[in-house]
């Protein structure tokens, strides 16, 4: 038996747009799997995220509490936004937490490269940790309404353990963070 793992990569035969709209795209690919049979594949182009831990002491970070409407209710999560065309990761986390939040950070650190949803989206969330906050005033965008919610950790992580925290990308910047506190990672 090899140790080598087995190559499942499928090749594109074509591939359509069957929905755009402003921020997602949906598509339909045939496909031909390894092994000669064709298949279809829906997935989402995502234009990227990036998401922030935000840090205004050593045990105070900031949530945002915002109404989701695909699931009809108010969520607590990290300050988070899609990338602009273009846009670099960490100068889209340093303008998401100055419109969101409206802080600025002395301190950035990359943590990690998070793909929340790999069987039907191509979405990327970068994830940063802010630290040195120095507050100058936020600036949503319109239509956007969110209540920013300095927490304390120990707080917001009791938070995920009750499952008053379900978005997981939250749930994952939040267990880093504990890493990060605990170790120093």
């Amino acid at each position: 038996m090899s140790n080598k793992p087995s190559d499942f990569t499928e090749t594109t035969l074509s591939s359509e747009i069957v929905y755009q709209g402003r921020l997602l795209k949906v598509c339909e690919d045939r496909v031909q799997l390894h092994d000669g049979r064709e298949a279809r594949r829906e997935y989402i182009q995502h234009p990227g995220a990036v998401m922030v831990i935000a840090l205004l002491d050593e045990s105070t970070l900031l949530l945002e509490r915002q109404f989701r409407y695909p699931l009809r209710r108010h969520f607590y999560e990290l300050p988070a936004g899609k990338m602009e065309s273009g846009e670099a990761p960490l100068l889209t986390a340093q303008r998401e937490l100055a419109e969101e939040c409206g802080y600025e950070a002395g301190s950035w650190r990359h943590i990690a490269s998070l793909h929340p949803c790999i069987g039907y989206s191509d979405e990327c969330v970068e994830l940063y940790l802010a630290r040195e906050l120095t507050y100058v005033g936020h600036a949503l965008d319109d239509g956007e309404f969110l209540e920013v919610v300095p927490t304390n950790i120990a707080e917001a992580l009791n938070r995920v353990r009750s499952g008053e925290i379900t978005e997981v990308k939250t749930m994952i910047g939040l267990l880093w963070l504990e890493k990060i506190a605990r170790s120093g990672w």
